[in-house]
């Protein structure tokens, strides 16, 4: 049986990181503004999608969805001493370069059971301006086979934190707009994934286009 929540090591370290790092930052340097968090389930497994455009996104995903959300990570991290324990406790998991996909799949499904939120880009990659364009079937596929619905969240501004090869983050101002939860699919197969994935593009773009 699935449990509801994460493990209770992981919340606490969540809510510690949450309410002394991103929390703060987030608020003050970055101005942020979030819209929409009553849509977020609390519990139970979720795949949450987003737009992509800087390496500060998934720990803001995270602190504005209210809950930890695992996203993958480059195994080179993961061999580093302390390092190691410590961003698997806070969800990350290992994917190493030439077999992303099917890791990544694999290891998204197994958070999945046990009752966490998976964070999944839907573009894969940081786009320039924040807006998805090309849009991948990975996030509707792992939704489908966990029968886990999924959450469309919209970064707008994070473009401008790392701008022009910026080495200290620029005090840009940051939204977070949440949408309401889109179904799973109800197959793996690809017409229908694409459908579902077209959906969750098309809502994070209108969310985009609100602006500040």
């Amino acid at each position: 049986m699935s449990r509801n929540r994460e493990p209770f090591v992981s919340l606490l370290l969540y809510h510690a990181f949450k309410w002394s790092v991103v929390s703060p930052m987030l608020h003050v340097y970055f101005r942020g503004r979030i819209y929409g968090a009553e849509n977020v389930p609390q519990d139970g497994p979720l795949v949450v999608v987003s737009n992509h455009a800087s390496n500060f996104d998934p720990p803001m995903v995270s602190n504005c969805v209210g809950r930890p959300v695992a996203y993958m990570a480059k195994e080179e991290l993961f061999r580093i001493p302390v390092l190691k324990q410590a961003i698997a406790l806070y969800g990350a998991y290992p994917v190493s370069r030439g077999s992303a996909d099917r890791t990544a799949i694999r290891a998204a499904l197994k958070y999945l059971d046990e009752g966490w939120a998976v964070g999944v880009f839907l573009q894969g990659t940081r786009t320039p301006d924040g807006k998805i364009t090309d849009p991948k079937r990975g996030a509707a596929l792992i939704a489908a086979k966990a029968k886990a619905p999924l959450l469309p969240v919209c970064l707008w501004g994070t473009e401008g934190i790392e701008a022009n090869g910026a080495k200290i983050p620029r005090s840009v101002p940051v939204t977070v707009r949440i949408g309401e939860v889109i179904d799973a699919p109800n197959s793996t197969d690809k017409n229908e994934l694409a459908i579902v994935t077209q959906r969750c593009t098309e809502a994070i773009n209108a969310l985009h286009d609100l602006g500040r």
